[in-house]
């Protein structure tokens, strides 16, 4: 998982390149929902708290975990008072009550459904920020382990608004410096940083590369230093080769078939009607999930290196029950016996929306061919990938497969996507008795309790499928090996912000 730098000779200074899979969205933390902005964003903009290498929540620009009243409804946050933002404004609890208010109410805010009930939110003093809840919400401090919990700059945020994103003004040990879309991103070394003496990179650039071949070659040439998302194809060549290593993390996140049953009116809004019998007729969906031979599709496409996955929550999860790790039985024949029972012609046409690299679409033609078993023909559209976010958001599709880098608490890989009209319903879901059983696992701070209510939600979902789960990655990333000081954890993100060159043989 890690790639330490030990007592290996550092090299001060230079310009890593990381090859990217894919285009992050706008760097905006309170807006973004791309992985790859993750990436990017974790080396400008640091967070309240973050996860390790084991999964726990530190802290980080918050001094200590929140203190909770005894009746979970006040939260007492203590920050740093050693920081600054990379204009110079000072970091204080004022400005960290500001970005969590941003977070609840801006127009477009990606984050309001992980911050859950608050009523208010007020910095007592520069370095304490007291959070009130109408109701009390157990997963605050893992959202605050994301974007979530980004602080944003005061005096970025005036001048710059709805456009923050267009030149991000964080804390961190990088700063922003130039975004050339559809091409590169570069960050600078931060001077102000409160730990610069621990930053060892001049910059960083992350260079866009598509295509998977093309990022292992890059790196076998030194062209680029680290690379993401190595195909499963590549994986043995490049471990055996000198020179190169290759990180490991398991997931915490999914890959899943997500079906529009009502986001007619773009996400977050009231669901609509789509009348199609695969919107409709949840015996469809469930005729869908029978079609689909997990094990099978991740042993040939992926040699084993993924793992099928048929819930949100991961079997490595605290949170994780029998329920919750319970999985539709491929059964093609049974699947088609429920679309007779629906009264739909068969073979049941649809089409579903993927991201247009050669991993993806070696998966979409193979699972094409395992629910052609159960009656079912799927054409298969690829999209660029930041197009494709467009498309979700629109609710412009009819299935699509995309996927959920994943959070440590089971709330972020499942409230906001599956509760009637949060931020992230794709799919324009709504059961009011899963919204119930969430609200409910987020009130509680029993982990035996809150794993009880959650592994109910999953069997109720897997009733409904309005996201048929597939598999989970295994975060795969690859690094010349001289560079060192790299992390990549289960929450999907590399962590460069140590990072440095060191001197080789």
């Amino acid at each position: 998982m890690t790639a330490p730098i030990g007592d290996q000779t550092i090299v001060e200074g230079g310009d890593l390149v990381m090859a990217l899979s894919a285009e992050p969205d706008r760097l905006d933390p309170t807006t973004s929902s791309s992985l790859y902005t993750r990436y990017v964003m974790q080396t400008m903009c640091q967070k309240l708290y973050d996860i390790d290498e084991n999964g726990e929540i530190v802290p980080q620009l918050a001094t200590d975990l929140p203190e909770v009243s005894e009746d979970g409804l006040t939260v007492s946050i203590p920050v740093r008072d050693d920081a600054v933002f990379a204009d110079g404004t000072p970091f204080n609890a004022e400005a960290v009550a500001q970005t969590i208010d941003r977070g609840l109410n801006l127009e477009g805010s990606s984050r309001k459904s992980e911050l859950g009930p608050i009523e208010s939110i007020t910095a007592v003093d520069a370095t304490t920020v007291e959070v009130t809840y109408a109701e009390p919400f157990a997963p605050l401090t893992a959202a605050l382990a994301d974007r979530a919990g980004m602080i944003l700059s005061p005096a970025a945020l005036a001048a710059n608004g709805e456009a923050f994103g267009d030149s991000p003004v964080c804390v961190g040990p990088f700063k922003f410096a130039e975004r050339i879309p559809q091409t590169s991103i570069t960050v600078e070394r931060d001077p102000l940083y409160y730990d610069a003496e621990n930053v060892h990179l001049d910059t960083i650039t992350y260079r866009i590369i598509t295509d998977s071949n093309i990022r292992a070659a890059n790196l076998r040439s030194g062209d680029v230093q680290v690379a993401d998302t190595i195909s499963t194809q590549d994986v043995d060549g490049l471990m055996a080769e000198e020179g190169i290593n290759v990180l490991q993390a398991g997931s915490l996140g999914f890959q899943g078939l997500t079906i529009n049953v009502g986001n007619t009116d773009g996400v977050g809004a009231a669901p609509g009607v789509i009348d199609t019998p695969l919107a409709t007729d949840t015996t469809v969906r469930r005729a869908l999930a029978m079609s689909i031979d997990r094990e099978s599709l991740v042993q040939s496409v992926f040699g084993g290196w993924y793992e099928p996955a048929c819930s949100p929550i991961s079997p490595a999860s605290p949170f994780s029950t029998d329920a919750s790790e319970a999985c539709p039985e491929y059964d093609p024949e049974a699947a088609k016996a429920l679309l007779e029972e629906a009264g739909v012609e068969m073979p049941y046409k649809f089409t579903m929306q993927v991201s247009n690299n050669p991993d993806t679409i070696r998966f979409a033609q193979a699972l094409q061919a395992s629910v052609t078993e159960g009656g079912f023909e799927m054409e298969i559209q690829p999209v660029e990938y930041s197009t494709l976010l467009d498309v979700q958001d629109r609710g412009d599709f009819e299935t699509i497969q995309l996927g959920w880098s994943g959070r440590v608490d089971p709330h972020g890989n499942m409230f906001n996507r599956l509760s009637t009209s949060t931020s992230n319903n794709y799919m324009g879901y709504s059961n009011l008795e899963v919204d119930e059983l969430l609200i409910q696992a987020a009130e509680a701070n029993d982990i035996a309790e809150r794993s009880e209510l959650y592994g109910q939600a999953v069997t109720q979902i897997q009733e409904d499928n309005p996201i048929i789960y597939l598999y989970r990655l295994r975060n795969l990333t690859a690094h010349t090996t001289n560079v060192a000081g790299i992390e990549t954890f289960a929450d999907g993100v590399v962590h460069l912000s140590n990072a440095a060159f060191v001197e080789t043989e």
